[in-house]
C-alpha cells in the first residue's frame, strides 16, 4: 500500500512500505508507542504526532489562544531541541528560557467518541499544554512522560490547535533543580522526545504513568520459580471502563516467542462497573523458557487482549519482556539465572546528548548508540543522571545490555517540601515506566553526589520496593552517603579515597595497602564511575579527558589510563583485581558531551560527540570474548607516531610483521594481569626514518605494519596499517550501525567525510575546511552559525548530520573543500536511501527543515552593549563563587 497523504487540514496517515528484503535491517525497527507495542485490529490506534509544529524560541504573550497568528513562526518536527548547537557547546552557550510550540490539525471523524490522550515522552523543564485555548495540563521535570486528555476538547470538521509552553530556565523547585551554570551536563530544551496521540475505546488498558497506583496501573510483570526447565510469569493489568454502563469482559494474556508462537495463555472473565476500574492478576507457566542474558537476550512478546460480551476486541496492548533471575549474593557476587556471572560487569555511563541536536536524538539514534556500545563489549550502562529515552531501554533489552536507572538529580538539594515531594514522584514514575524492562539490573533513586537528609535515603529505597515488590529488585547508593545502610548494593571504587589525591606507584603492594575494606561490607559493590582523573575540579585537566582530534598520542594516553595506569587508580585492571564481591564498574564516560558549568566539553568518552571512535573504544572491544575475535593496531605511522606499537586484541597471541621483513611475536601478560585481554605493546618498532629509507629505495609498498591474531596457533583475524600518502580524494561513509535512515521527518544519521590518499587511507594530518551539499529526501543538520557546514576537518575527518524527510527515497550528499584548486583532493559523493516509516502520522503542515533554518528563525548575531557586557562579567564572577562549592562537593564524592 502506498502512503496516503490527504490534503491540508485533514488527518494524514502514512502507512509503511515494507520492502521485501531478506535483510531485517531494511525494515524499520519497531518501538513502543506511549508505552506499548501495537496489537493489530485491537481497537487502539497510536499516531505519530511529531510532524509539523510551529515554533518560536521566545516568550510570546497570548500564544495559547486558538486564534493566535503563528504564521511567521518556524515549522519544525519533534524531537526538537530548541536550536542547533555547535560540537563544542559547553559553558552555557545553549538557550535557556521560554519557548512555544503550536500544532494545527484537523482530527478524523473516526476519532469521535474515542478516548484520546496526547502522550509526551519528554519536554524539558516545566511546561503547560493548551487545547484550543483551554489549559489541559502542566508538568514539572524534563525526563519522564506525561499525558493530557483530549477526549472532550477537540472539534471535528475544523482545525484544532495544541499549544505548548516549554521553559528550560533554572528552577530549584523540581529535580534536578541545579542551575545549569553549575551543572556537569546541559539541560538543552524543547519537546525533545516523541509525541503520540493515543486513541482507544471506552474500555482500555491504562498507562502506569497516568495512574497514581502503587505497584499498579498499566501492566506489571514479575517472575518466580525460574529455571531452565520452567518459569512463572506473573502479570498484573489495570483496566478502565469510561463507559457509564457496567461491562462484562474477557481478558486474555498471551505469551509469544520470537517466531510468534504462543507458549502460554491465560484467560479470565471480569465485570467492571460504569466509570470504574479494576486490576487483574494472572500467572503463566512457561516450559523450557529461553532466559534473558547479555549473550542471549531472548525476548517474549506479552499481549493483553480485552473482549466484550459479544466477543469483539475492544483493546489490546503488548510489551517485550525477558525472563531472567537476578541475585546479588554479597561475597559471592552477582548471579544471573542461578549461575555466577562470568567475570565482571563492565560498561559505561551515558548522557543522552548528541552533536548539534543536544538531547533531541530520535529513536533510531538511540538504537545506534546502543549498538555502538554493544559492539564495544559493553555489558552494563549507568544512566547519567536521569531516565533515558524509552527507545534506548528497548535497545538494551534487545541487544543484551544491563541498565542502571537513575532519578533526575546532581549535587543539589532544596529544603522546600515541594522539591522533595517531586523527587519522590519522579522515583515512582521512573519505576512505573521502566519496571518491565529485562535490562534493568539496579535502581538509583538517590540524587547523584548530593548531601540530602538521612530520611530521604530510606524513603526513596522504600519507594522502589513498594512500586516493585518481590525478588530481584536492587537499589544502589554511594557507600559513604547518608542512609547508605538501607540500600541493596553499594557504589565504591576498589581503593580507599587516598588514591585520588596521591601518586601511589601501581604496585601489587600499594594496591593491597589502600584497597577498601571488603571484609566489613556484606553487600555487592559496584563502581559507578571509574577512569576520570582531573587535576582539580576547576581546571579539569586529565589523562582521561582527551579530545579525538588531539590525535594519536593523546588517545594512547587515554587508552593507557583506562587500561592500567602507572599509578594506583580505578581501571579495567584494578576492577578485575577486586574480589568477586566487587561485581564491576562503569567508565565515566561513554561519549564526549556538553556541560553547563565548564567551558570545555567532557572529552573523556571512548567516542566523540558524533560517535567517532577513539582508541579507547577498541580497548573495550578487545575485552570481549574471543568467540568474536578482533585485532587493532593503535598506530597511524605518521612522522610523529610513537616508536612503540600498541596492539589491542582478544586473541591468544599476536604476530606483528614490520615492513614485510621482521616478524615479532607477543602474548598478553596474563601471568601478572587480571583483565581479560591485556594490551600488547611492541617496544621500539617504528621509526619514521625507516619508512623514509624504504621510500628512497622505491619500496614504499613495504611500509606497513600487519598484526595477525592467533587462537590455538591459527590466524583468525588481521589488521594492516600503512602510512597515508598524498591527499587525493574525499571519501564519504555512512555511520548508521546497520540501522537505515527512516523517512519519518526526524531520523538523523552521521555521515563522515574523510580526506584520504588514492588507496583510501585517511590523511590524519589534514586541517582543511569542507563544505557539503545535499539533494533528495533529506537535509543537512548544520550551518555556518553552529559550525556544521562548512566544517573543519579534524584528524582527517569531517562529520555531518543528515536528517530524513517524510518521503522514502534517495539522498545524495556531496563534499568539497571550501577552496578548491588543481592539486586539491577530489570531491566526494555518497548516495543513501531512506526507508518508509511504519508509523501513522497526524499533521496539517510539513516542515522543510527540522530546526527552521530555511525559515525566519535563523540565528542572528548582535554585539553586546557596554552595560550588557558588565552584567555578563558580574554574572560570571557570581558563578565562579558558586563553582567553588561544586568543586568541594565533587572532591567529597570522587574516589569513594
Amino acid at each position: 500500500m502506498k502512503p496516503i497523504i490527504m490534503t491540508k487540514k485533514n488527518i494524514v496517515l502514512l502507512f509503511s512500505i515494507l520492502q521485501l528484503s531478506i535483510a531485517f535491517a531494511q525494515q524499520p525497527i519497531v518501538y513502543t508507542k506511549a508505552g506499548y507495542l501495537e496489537v493489530p485490529d485491537a481497537g487502539r490506534n497510536v499516531f505519530d504526532f511529531n510532524i509539523g509544529w510551529r515554533f518560536i524560541k521566545a516568550d510570546v504573550t497570548g500564544a495559547q489562544s486558538e486564534t493566535f497568528d503563528d504564521s511567521s513562526w518556524s515549522l519544525v518536527n519533534c524531537p526538537h531541541g530548541l536550536e542547533l548547537v555547535g560540537s563544542e557547546a559547553s559553558g552555557g552557550v545553549n538557550y535557556q528560557g521560554p519557548a512555544w510550540y503550536r500544532k494545527h490539525f484537523t482530527p478524523s471523524d473516526s476519532l469521535k467518541r474515542k478516548q484520546l490522550k496526547l502522550h509526551f515522552e519528554g519536554v524539558m523543564g516545566k511546561c503547560k499544554v493548551w487545547v484550543n485555548g483551554q489549559l489541559a495540563g502542566e508538568h514539572y521535570g524534563g525526563y519522564l512522560p506525561f499525558s493530557v486528555d483530549l477526549s472532550k476538547g477537540l472539534k471535528y470538521g475544523k482545525e484544532n490547535v495544541i499549544a505548548v509552553w516549554a521553559d528550560n530556565s533554572d528552577d530549584p523547585d523540581f529535580p534536578p533543580g541545579k542551575p545549569q551554570s553549575t551543572l556537569d551536563f546541559s539541560y538543552f530544551g524543547g519537546i525533545y522526545r516523541d509525541v503520540w496521540l493515543v486513541s482507544t475505546n471506552d474500555i482500555f488498558v491504562t498507562n502506569a504513568n497516568d495512574e497514581n497506583i502503587v505497584a499498579g496501573g498499566g501492566l506489571l510483570v514479575r517472575y518466580e520459580n525460574i529455571s531452565e526447565k520452567s518459569a512463572d510469569v506473573l502479570c498484573r493489568v489495570h483496566i478502565r471502563n469510561n463507559n457509564s454502563k457496567s461491562q462484562d469482559l474477557k481478558v486474555k494474556v498471551l505469551l509469544k516467542d520470537k517466531s510468534g508462537k504462543t507458549v502460554s495463555v491465560k484467560s479470565q472473565d471480569v465485570s467492571i462497573g460504569g466509570n470504574d476500574d479494576k486490576s487483574l492478576s494472572s500467572r503463566l507457566k512457561v516450559a523450557s523458557p529461553l532466559l534473558w542474558s547479555p549473550w542471549s537476550p531472548s525476548l517474549y512478546r506479552l499481549e493483553l487482549i480485552i473482549e466484550n460480551d459479544r466477543g469483539d476486541v475492544v483493546d489490546g496492548v503488548a510489551q517485550h519482556i525477558g525472563i531472567r533471575k537476578l541475585e546479588m549474593r554479597g561475597k559471592d557476587g552477582f548471579w544471573l539465572n542461578n549461575k555466577p556471572y562470568p567475570g565482571k560487569l563492565m560498561g559505561v555511563n551515558r548522557h543522552q546528548d548528541f552533536a548539534y541536536v543536544g538531547n533531541a536524538l530520535p529513536n533510531n539514534g538511540q538504537w545506534r548508540d546502543a549498538v555502538l556500545l554493544k559492539n564495544a563489549g559493553t555489558e552494563i550502562i549507568r544512566a547519567a543522571h536521569y531516565p533515558v529515552d524509552p527507545s534506548f531501554m528497548e535497545a538494551c533489552d534487545a541487544l543484551g545490555i544491563f541498565y542502571i536507572v537513575a532519578t533526575p538529580g546532581w549535587q543539589f538539594w532544596n529544603d522546600k517540601p515541594i522539591f522533595e515531594q517531586r523527587v519522590y514522584k519522579d522515583v515512582r514514575n521512573m519505576v512505573r515506566r521502566d519496571r518491565n524492562h529485562p535490562c534493568v539490573i539496579m535502581w538509583e533513586p538517590i540524587l547523584n553526589e548530593t548531601w540530602y537528609p538521612d530520611r530521604f535515603a530510606k524513603n526513596v529505597h522504600d519507594i522502589v520496593h513498594e512500586e516493585l515488590p518481590g525478588n530481584g529488585v536492587f537499589t544502589a547508593c554511594d557507600q559513604q552517603a547518608k542512609g547508605q545502610e538501607h540500600f541493596d548494593v553499594v557504589y565504591s571504587n576498589p581503593h580507599k579515597v587516598a588514591f585520588f589525591h596521591n601518586n601511589f606507584p601501581n604496585t601489587e603492594a600499594n594496591s593491597k595497602r589502600i584497597q577498601i575494606d571488603y571484609e566489613s561490607e556484606a553487600r555487592c559493590v559496584f563502581t559507578r564511575e571509574f577512569g576520570d582523573c582531573p587535576d582539580d575540579w576547576s581546571a579539569h585537566n586529565s589523562p582521561s579527558r582527551i579530545a579525538r582530534n588531539w590525535g594519536e598520542h593523546g588517545q594512547l594516553v587515554q587508552l593507557k589510563h583506562y587500561e592500567n595506569p602507572d599509578f594506583v587508580y580505578p581501571s579495567w585492571e584494578a576492577l578485575h583485581k577486586a574480589p568477586k564481591q566487587h561485581i564491576g564498574g562503569a567508565l565515566w564516560h561513554s561519549f564526549d558531551h556538553q556541560r553547563g558549568y565548564h567551558p570545555d566539553p567532557f572529552y573523556g568518552g571512548i567516542t566523540d560527540v558524533f560517535r567517532q571512535t577513539k582508541y579507547s573504544y577498541q580497548l573495550f572491544e578487545s575485552q570481549r570474548s574471543k568467540d568474536n575475535p578482533m585485532i587493532f593496531i593503535a598506530h597511524e605511522m605518521t612522522p610523529m607516531s610513537e616508536p612503540d606499537v600498541t596492539v589491542l586484541t582478544n586473541c591468544d597471541e599476536v604476530r606483528l610483521i614490520v615492513y614485510e621483513t621482521d616478524t615479532l611475536y607477543a602474548k598478553p601478560n596474563k601471568e601478572h594481569m587480571k583483565m581479560p585481554h591485556p594490551v600488547i605493546r611492541f617496544k621500539d618498532v617504528y621509526d619514521f626514518m625507516d619508512m623514509k629509507e624504504l621510500y628512497g629505495h622505491e619500496q614504499a609498498n613495504k611500509a606497513s605494519l600487519v598484526a595477525e591474531g592467533l587462537i590455538d596457533g591459527k590466524v583468525v583475524v588481521r589488521h594492516k596499517r600503512m602510512p597515508s600518502k598524498r591527499a587525493e580524494k574525499i571519501v564519504l561513509t555512512l555511520q548508521d550501525q546497520g540501522t537505515p535512515l527512516v523517512a519519518n521527518g526526524s531520523d538523523i544519521a552521521v555521515v563522515v567525510a574523510s580526506i584520504t590518499d588514492k588507496d583510501g587511507i585517511v590523511k590524519r594530518l589534514s586541517n582543511a575546511d569542507m563544505r557539503f551539499e545535499i539533494e533528495g529526501e533529506g537535509e543537512l543538520i548544520g550551518n555556518v552559525e553552529n559550525g556544521g557546514n562548512p566544517r573543519r576537518v579534524e584528524w582527517g575527518n569531517a562529520p555531518i548530520l543528515v536528517r530524513s524527510s517524510i518521503t522514502p527515497g534517495k539522498i545524495t550528499i556531496r563534499a568539497f573543500l571550501t577552496k578548491e584548486g588543481v592539486n586539491c583532493p577530489a570531491s566526494g559523493v555518497l548516495e543513501i536511501e531512506s526507508i518508509a516509516s511504519s508509523n501513522a502520522f497526524v499533521f496539517d503542515e510539513v516542515s522543510e527543515s527540522s530546526y527552521g533554518y530555511k525559515g525566519s528563525s535563523e540565528i542572528k548575531t548582535q554585539s553586546l552593549s557596554d552595560q550588557e557586557k558588565k552584567i555578563k562579567e558580574l554574572e560570571k564572577e557570581l558563578i565562579q563563587l558558586r563553582l567553588k562549592e561544586v568543586e568541594r562537593q565533587q572532591d567529597t564524592f570522587q574516589g569513594k
